[in-house]
């Protein structure tokens, strides 16, 4: 089913979107191939997908953009919103499938915008898949005044970002966080990451602004009442070491859920939150399970 003894390189396409310029990551192995649009999470950028996607071309290409202010895509001088991811995906989508429904398949932060997306243009998803993803927790009201003043405070610090001799170095960070990592799979994720700054270190991709709190607080009943309004096949992956998904009660997630009309859910026992390079093999055969039942 996949491309044996091949890898598909993927091919790098610039397009202004919304006023920035972005960078789309674009694998094909026969441009007459169905899409499947893959969104990645906070920090994270297209590039890390590359072993996930393998297994999927010999009968998908695959789209995958760098948010605004992560990879190649510019950064914005105004900050960072989330309204403006779903801007974003629109003007995308826009561009690239114009017509028609579409299969996304989205991480963490792009789990979330997929399935907003597919709540508020329900006619545009025929098929979502989210990747450890829909865990943000709730905002009780309370929480407004030290959330907008700690924004406000942040805004009076100048954005620092760390650097690294090499990605080598980057590498055995990621192998800190990520310890199911080969050497050789942590160095893929550590030239998503990084980039060589003039200095000859290595800095990373995702503007260091990404990491100021929102002023907004997430209020989960606004999700959910989107999410009552997705049409699209779901699938949740979910990673069974996950830690972000540990942080929902059984009933909480359950509640999630049972928003969407049609959905069905996997579990990658032993894997974290980076389903996509912790265990890209298996997850890329629940996705093709998925699109193919």
């Amino acid at each position: 089913m996949g491309l044996p003894g091949q890898k598909v390189a993927s091919r790098s396409e610039f397009l202004t979107v919304r006023g920035l310029r972005y960078h789309v990551r674009h694998w094909s192995a026969g441009d007459d191939r169905p899409l499947l649009f893959l969104l990645h999470g906070w920090l994270d950028t297209s590039a890390t997908f590359e072993d996930m996607v393998q297994p999927l071309l010999s009968d998908w290409q695959v789209i995958a953009p760098d948010w605004r202010g992560f990879g190649l895509s510019e950064w914005p001088q105004d900050g960072y919103w989330f309204a403006d991811y779903l801007g974003d995906l629109e003007a995308l989508l826009a561009h690239y499938a114009p017509v028609g429904a579409v299969t996304l398949i989205g991480h963490s932060l792009g789990a979330q915008v997929a399935s907003i997306y597919a709540g508020v243009r329900p006619q545009r998803v025929s098929e979502l898949v989210l990747l450890d993803g829909l865990y943000m927790r709730d905002d009780p009201p309370e929480r407004a005044p030290a959330r907008i003043a700690q924004w406000l405070d942040q805004l009076e610090q100048p954005p620092s970002e760390p650097r690294y001799a090499g990605y080598e170095q980057l590498a055995e960070r990621i192998r800190r966080l990520h310890p199911r990592l080969t050497v050789e799979r942590a160095l893929m994720v550590a030239r998503g990451w990084g980039v060589e700054r003039a200095d000859g270190r290595i800095g990373l991709c995702a503007d260091p602004r990404h990491r100021r709190v929102f002023p907004t607080l997430y209020r989960l009943a606004e999700s959910k009442a989107v999410w009552s309004q997705v049409r699209a096949r779901t699938l949740f992956i979910d990673g069974g070491r996950s830690e972000l998904r540990a942080r929902l009660s059984a009933d909480d997630l359950a509640s999630r859920r049972a928003c969407f009309a049609d959905c069905r859910e996997r579990l990658v026992e032993d894997c974290a939150h980076m389903l996509h390079f912790e265990a890209p093999e298996e997850t890329a055969r629940l996705i093709r399970e998925f699109l193919e039942s």
